[in-house]
C-alpha cells in the first residue's frame, strides 16, 4: 500500500498525457484524493471538442470552448501542468518523451492523446481541406469562411469560382452539424450589407459515401435530418466519395467537380500519432488495444483511454469515439488506480449510456437517449443535447455559463461574426486557376438522398 502523508498526499505519481475529456476527467478524480499527477498537453488549455463546430461558425467564442488547464487545477495542488508534446512512450518503464527532449515517469502512466483526421489517402485532402478537431481548427475554418464572405462582398464574381459554395466531406455528426451551423450563419447571423448576396449565392453540399445521414441513428432520424438540411437549403450527396481535393475543387467519384475554396473534412477519424510510437498492440483505426480495465496489455499500469483506445464492448464491438465515453473512461481508470493504490481488486469498465444525439440547426435536433436508445426530435432534443452537454462541460470545467448562456440566447439570432483572426487560413490566391474553374452540379446531377 502506498504511503500517504500527514495531509493526505500519496507518494505515488500518475503521469497523464492528453488533458481532452479522459485525461482531465482522470486527473480530476486523482486530485481529489491528492494522488500525485503529472499532466502533460502540447496546449495549455483543454477543449470542449462538441462545441467546436460552433467555435467555428461564431455561434461561440474560443474562449468558451478552451479552458486554461492552469485554471482549470488552480486549486488542485497535486496536480503539475507541463506544456509539451510527448512523441514516444516506453511502456516498460512507464516513461513518455517530448519533442525537447524531457522525459517524464510514473508509477501509473496514462495515455489520453485523442484522435486526429482520418483522411483514408485522399489525394490533397490533408493539405486543402479543413477538419475541425481542435480548437486552432475551428479558429482557422472561422477565418476561411469569413474571408470568403468577405471576398465575395468585395468582387461579387468570385462567387463564380466557388468563393461561396462550401463542400462538407462526411454526413455523420461533425458533418451534419456543421452543415445545419453553416446554413444557420447564412440567414440569420450574416451582417444586412451582405446577407441577400449570401442567402442567394451560398451553396451547401453535404457528401457522404453511404447511404445514410447520421448513419447510427434511426431510419426516423435519417429521414428527419435530411428534411431539416434540406429545408435549409443543404445539398445532400449520398452514396458519393471524394477523390480529391484541390485548392479550388472536390472532385467527386463520378466525375465531376465542386468549384470551392472551403472543403469541410468531418470524414472520420483515426488515433492520434502517438499510438503508432507507443510500442503496443494497435487494433481499429490505430487505436491502442486495451483489456476490460482498460489497461494496455502487458503493461498492468498502463492506460489507454477515450479516442486513442480500442475499448472492448460487452457486445464484442468497440466503444464509440465520443466524449462521454472518454470522461468515463477517465474516471474510471482514476477510480482504478485508486483502488490499487488502497490494495482493493480493480473491475471491468462498465459504459453508463447517455444515448447519441446531433444538432442539426436551429431549434431542430435529434437524440437517442438511455441504453433502450428512446428516440426524441425537434425542440425536446434539443433540451437533451444541452443537457447532456452540460453535464460533459461540468465534468471538466469549473463552469457551465458559457454553454447555458449560448442555449438561452441561441433563438435570437443576436450572435455578429468573428474576426479574421488567421491570416493564413483566410488569405486566397484567386489567381490560382488552371483552365476552367469546375461547374457545381446542378439538380438534375444531383444523387438524392435516400427518404
Amino acid at each position: 500500500m502506498t504511503r500517504a502523508a500527514e495531509d493526505g498526499t500519496t507518494d505515488t505519481t500518475v503521469v497523464i498525457v492528453g488533458a481532452g475529456f479522459a485525461g482531465v476527467g482522470c486527473a480530476r478524480v486523482l486530485a481529489r484524493h491528492r494522488v500525485q499527477v503529472l499532466l502533460v498537453e502540447r496546449n495549455n488549455y483543454h477543449q470542449f471538442q462538441p462545441l467546436l463546430y460552433q467555435a467555428a461558425t461564431a455561434q461561440l467564442a474560443a474562449s468558451d470552448v478552451g479552458t486554461p488547464l492552469r485554471t482549470l487545477f488552480h486549486k488542485d495542488e497535486t496536480v503539475s501542468i507541463k506544456k509539451d508534446e510527448v512523441v514516444s512512450v516506453d511502456a516498460a518503464t512507464r516513461t513518455v518523451t517530448t519533442t525537447d527532449g524531457h522525459s517524464y515517469r510514473g508509477e501509473y502512466l496514462v495515455l489520453a492523446v485523442g484522435s486526429q483526421p482520418n483522411f483514408f489517402r485522399t489525394p490533397g485532402a490533408d493539405t486543402h481541406a479543413f477538419p475541425l478537431y481542435s480548437l486552432a481548427d475551428a479558429q482557422r475554418l472561422r477565418s476561411r469562411i469569413f474571408e470568403l464572405f468577405e471576398a465575395a462582398d468585395r468582387d461579387p464574381k468570385l462567387v463564380d469560382a466557388g468563393a461561396l459554395t462550401f463542400v462538407i466531406v462526411g454526413a455523420g455528426a461533425t458533418g451534419v452539424e456543421i452543415a445545419g451551423a453553416l446554413a444557420d450563419l447564412v440567414h440569420n447571423v450574416l451582417p444586412d450589407e451582405y446577407r441577400d448576396l449570401a442567402v442567394q449565392a451560398t451553396r451547401i453540399y453535404l457528401v457522404e459515401h453511404g447511404h445514410a445521414v447520421l448513419a447510427p441513428f434511426s431510419r426516423d432520424a435519417h429521414e428527419y435530418a435530411i428534411r431539416v438540411l434540406q429545408r435549409d437549403g443543404v445539398q445532400i450527396m449520398l452514396g458519393t466519395s471524394v477523390k480529391e481535393v484541390t485548392s479550388n475543387s472536390v472532385v467527386l467519384s463520378d466525375g465531376s467537380a465542386i468549384a470551392t475554396r472551403c472543403a469541410i473534412w468531418a470524414g472520420g477519424v483515426r488515433a492520434a500519432p502517438l499510438a503508432a510510437n507507443a510500442g503496443v498492440s494497435r487494433g481499429r483505426g490505430g487505436r491502442i488495444t486495451v483489456l476490460s480495465d482498460l489497461t494496455v496489455e502487458g503493461f498492468d499500469r498502463v492506460y489507454a483511454l477515450g479516442d486513442v483506445a480500442d475499448i472492448p464492448s460487452p457486445d464484442g464491438t468497440a466503444f464509440p469515439q465520443l466524449g462521454s465515453v472518454a470522461l468515463q473512461t477517465g474516471q474510471w481508470a482514476a477510480k482504478s488506480i485508486l483502488a490499487d493504490i488502497a490494495g482493493r481488486p480493480r473491475g471491468s469498465f462498465h459504459y453508463h449510456d447517455k444515448g447519441i444525439m446531433a444538432m442539426i440547426g436551429r431549434g431542430a435536433a435529434v437524440a437517442e437517449v438511455g441504453a433502450k436508445r428512446h428516440e426524441l426530435h425537434g425542440a425536446i432534443a434539443f433540451a437533451a443535447w444541452l443537457g447532456v452537454h452540460t453535464w460533459l462541460m461540468s465534468g471538466v470545467r469549473s463552469r457551465v455559463d458559457a454553454l447555458v448562456s449560448w442555449g438561452w440566447d441561441y433563438f435570437s439570432a443576436s450572435r455578429t461574426p468573428a474576426l479574421i483572426d488567421r491570416p493564413d487560413a483566410a488569405t486566397i490566391d484567386w489567381g490560382d486557376e488552371d483552365g476552367e474553374t469546375p461547374a457545381a452540379p446542378g439538380p438534375a446531377q444531383l444523387k438524392p438522398a435516400a427518404r
